[in-house]
């Protein structure tokens, strides 16, 4: 028996440490989506062609390395502009959802346009200046010598790229459960998160 929980939010927000804990909680598959568009974007940073790449994508590609810097997480952004790019992707996504036993899907569009018939969606936000906070933190982790101002600086440009493109904008659900994570602790957020599944699960 299937159960999907779609999360959706921007960068930072808090959404892929969610789904992972969301998906050990309940033994859950879980699937980082905008690693799907990273992969792509690491190819076509080394000359392939946006499309191509995404209809030959594998689940091996997204075990590639350096697919969390800074470089590609921009590309990411412009090729999940392409529609077609997008829809070559979609397949993919759709059928992790369906997998028996449950799966956890986040990224930007699960809950409005890869499964809308979700059983749970959430929204994950946070205000851009906690948003900056942790992805300065993570890439200063990696050994990046960047400041608070250019992560800023970039999230905003990544956020303004996903919410004005003309295919699967970031934006809620409208019936997506909004969750704020600014002045919350990961367990508290996790704990939140846990609390909509477990009453959807039991009928509510």
């Amino acid at each position: 028996m299937s159960f999907t929980v779609a999360i959706d939010g921007p960068a930072a927000s808090g959404k892929g440490t969610i789904g992972r804990a969301v998906a050990r909680h309940f033994g859950f598959a879980h699937l980082d989506t905008g690693l799907l568009y990273r992969a792509v974007a690491r190819q076509v940073l080394e000359g392939a062609d946006p499309v191509a790449a995404a209809r030959a994508l594998t689940a091996a590609d997204l075990e590639a390395g350096n697919l969390r810097n800074a470089e590609v997480a921009q590309a990411a952004s412009r090729v999940a502009a392409i529609p077609e790019v997008r829809a070559a992707l979609l397949d993919f996504q759709r059928a992790f959802a369906r997998r028996a036993g449950g799966a956890v899907l986040d990224g930007r569009d699960i809950g409005t346009v890869i499964c809308p018939d979700a059983d749970v969606k959430l929204y994950v936000t946070a205000s851009d200046a906690v948003r900056a906070e942790r992805r300065l933190k993570e890439r200063l982790a990696r050994g990046e010598t960047v400041s608070h101002d250019e992560v800023l600086e970039d999230l905003r440009a990544r956020d303004a790229r996903d919410s004005a493109r003309a295919t699967a904008p970031l934006k809620p659900a409208e019936d997506a459960v909004m969750l704020d994570t600014t002045g919350l602790g990961i367990d508290e957020a996790v704990a939140r998160a846990v609390a909509v599944i477990e009453e959807r699960r039991k009928g509510g």
